[in-house]
Order: C-alpha cells, then sequence, then structure tokens
C-alpha cells in the first residue's frame, strides 16, 4: 500500500546573512553564529517533520563569510591559528547591491586594530545601509564605531575592552555590563561565546523563542542568556577572586542554594571554623557570606522567572529564599524591582519550546 506523501513545509523568506571578519579573527565570534543560523534550519525541519539531514531542508538563512586579509602575509586569518578562506573582496562586497537581512562584524585583533583604513570602513558603511540588522561581536564594535554608524547609540562590547572603546569614540554610549545590546536596528554584543547568545536572539526574533531555545538544546549550552545580563555571573566573578579552598566553596553554593547555608554550613564545608571563614571569606570576596548567597539567589531566581511559568512561591522556595515575601524584599533591595514585575518584563512564553523540544527529541530517536 502506497504510503501518503509528506506535505510540504512552508516556504519561507531566506535570511542572507555576511559576516565580515577583519583578521586577525577571534575564530569563536564568527563560527558560534553561523553555526546557530544552521542549526535554525535543520531544528525547523525535524519540528515539521523532516529527517533533518542536509540537503533534505531548504535553509532559513544563506551564511556568507568574508575576510578581510591582514596586512602581511606573515599573519594567520585568526588569533588561533586556523586559517579562512577570504572569501570575495572588499570592491566585489561593494558592487554587489542586493539587500542584506544580517550583516554582521566580528571581532578579533583585527577589528580593534585596523580601525584607521578607509576601505574598511567605508565597506562597513555601504554593507550597513544595505542590511535590514546590523550586528558586531566583541571588538567588532570598534568597526561600527569608526565607521560611524554607533555615535548617539547604546553599545556593548568584551568587558575588557570597554573603557577603551569609549575613550576612542566618544559618542558612543557604552555599557559594560550586558551580554549584548539592541537599540534599533543594531545590536552589539560582549565577546566569543555571546555571539551565540547574539545570533539565537535574532533568530528568535524570526521564528520565535521555541527555535532559539532549541538550538541552544542542540548546542548544550547551561543557560540561554537574555541580553540584559551581565557578561559575568555572580558565581563566575566570585571563582576569579577566591583561593583554591574558597573557589570550590562557590560551586558548593550554587548547587545548594535550596538549603539552609549559614556561616557555620559553609565553614564546615570549607574546613574552616565560623570565625576564620567570616574572616578569609571577606578579605577574598570582599563581601559577607550571607551577601554572596544573596546575590546568587537573587542571579538564580531571574533566570527562573525569565525562562519558566513557576510561580513565585516555587520560584522563592527552589532558590532558597524561603517565602514569596522574603525574596521580594531581596529583589527590591538589589534591584529596584519586585520579582513579579521583573518576570512581566522578561518571561518568555514556554508552551511552544516545551512543544518544539519533544518533537525534535522524538524525531531524533525514531
Amino acid at each position: 500500500m502506497p504510503t501518503k506523501a509528506s506535505p510540504a513545509p512552508p516556504l519561507r523568506p531566506l535570511g542572507r546573512v555576511l559576516i565580515l571578519a577583519p583578521a586577525p579573527v577571534t575564530l569563536l565570534d564568527l563560527a558560534g553564529p553561523a553555526d546557530v543560523f544552521a542549526q535554525a534550519s535543520r531544528l525547523l525541519a525535524l519540528l515539521e517533520g523532516g529527517s533533518g539531514q542536509i540537503g533534505t531542508y531548504a535553509p532559513l538563512y544563506s551564511v556568507e563569510v568574508a575576510v578581510v586579509p591582514v596586512r602581511t602575509q606573515h599573519q594567520s586569518t585568526t588569533t588561533c591559528g586556523v586559517s579562512l578562506a577570504i572569501g570575495r573582496s572588499l570592491a566585489e562586497l561593494i558592487a554587489d547591491a542586493r539587500p542584506l537581512d544580517i550583516f554582521i562584524v566580528v571581532g578579533g585583533e583585527g577589528a580593534r586594530t585596523r580601525t584607521d583604513e578607509p576601505n574598511l570602513r567605508m565597506v562597513v558603511r555601504d554593507l550597513a545601509r544595505r542590511a535590514r540588522r546590523v550586528a558586531s561581536v566583541c571588538t567588532g564594535a570598534f568597526a561600527l564605531a569608526a565607521a560611524g554608524l554607533l555615535d548617539g547609540k547604546r553599545a556593548a562590547t568584551h568587558w575588557r575592552w570597554c573603557d577603551r572603546l569609549a575613550e576612542m569614540y566618544p559618542r558612543v554610549h557604552v555599557e559594560p555590563e550586558p551580554i549584548f545590546l539592541r537599540d534599533g536596528n543594531l545590536w552589539t554584543s560582549a565577546g566569543v561565546t555571546a555571539a551565540i547568545d547574539l545570533a539565537l536572539a535574532l533568530v528568535e526574533e524570526d521564528h520565535g523563542h521555541a527555535l532559539a531555545l532549541a538550538i541552544a538544546r542542540e548546542l548544550v549550552m547551561f543557560l540561554r542568556r537574555p541580553g540584559g545580563q551581565g557578561q559575568f555571573s555572580a558565581a563566575l566573578a566570585a571563582q576569579t577572586k577566591a583561593n583554591t579552598r574558597l573557589r570550590d566553596l562557590v560551586a558548593f553554593i550554587a548547587d545548594n542554594l535550596h538549603r539552609p547555608l549559614t556561616v557555620e554550613v559553609l565553614a564546615a564545608h570549607a574546613c574552616l571554623s565560623p570565625r576564620q571563614f567570616a574572616r578569609v571569606f571577606v578579605r577574598d570576596f570582599g563581601m559577607s557570606p550571607s551577601r554572596m548567597v544573596d546575590r546568587m539567589r537573587i542571579e538564580a531566581a531571574r533566570r527562573r522567572l525569565e525562562d519558566a511559568s513557576e510561580g513565585l512561591a516555587t520560584v522563592a522556595a527552589a532558590c532558597g529564599f524561603g517565602s514569596e515575601e522574603v525574596m521580594r524584599r531581596a529583589f527590591l533591595r538589589n534591584l529596584g524591582t519586585p520579582p513579579s514585575a521583573y518576570r512581566d518584563r522578561f518571561r518568555r512564553p514556554l508552551a511552544a519550546p516545551r512543544a518544539l523540544a519533544q518533537s525534535v527529541s522524538e524525531t531524533a530517536s525514531a
């Protein structure tokens, strides 16, 4: 008996993406977004009942990478030594009048140090005029700023280079904290892995949160981060300051936020007396143990409020606040807004992502 043919998936407009890489480029700045756009096509095909095999689905995005060659032949095109194909020349890119959906300038030593090149500034301005959305990754913001595209705009870049960007381009409103920022059609992101968060946000704008979350799962991301989050989590910031013994304690706190974390409990885990522990903790972290626990609980609660449909009481219990009222006071004290208002502003719909994740899982295992 002949099998019934599956209905053809709906036709969608192809998003044309051009990634400009002034060499030497940070490879992950480039590879991260490119793979997000590639995964988008495959995972949406899985959702719609396709096989997800290359060549069996229509791409959502057409991605081209154009490398601005290094100044000397002895330099690598990437900062890690991996060679990249150059692609089309700057003249060829300018001559191509086709519109772009997304134009991204990625970072690295080249984007940061080649801002004095007139040809590079010209091609960035020209391509930006033809793009529906313009983005930078890491120090790619320097190339956008040199072209005058960030004047009067809010912008993010790698934390290490925020002061330098603000100094070189005083008309740019540099914000050192966010993972990525959007100001109109301009998107700028922090360094390296933040490129993936930026690309996921662009996919989400085009095709919904469900697909963006599925891509994050496919890439085994620990957390799908919204742009307003800081470049450093409380736990990571703490671990950079601590000695080995207390560095392990930070991980213990993160894993046990639902439990009572008194000075006595933490001191015992660190094998110190409570008095000695409190003194060493303040010396290493510049804050009391209770303050650190409070910050990590707020951060955990923010993630749950952004990406879950749980009630406030459930979130408060899971994050160790003990009650909804205690969590409310902590949010007001640290963020200036109650949890309910924070959730209303940042929560994303979850019904579709769950359906998508289940569909992708079932299709992949079939």
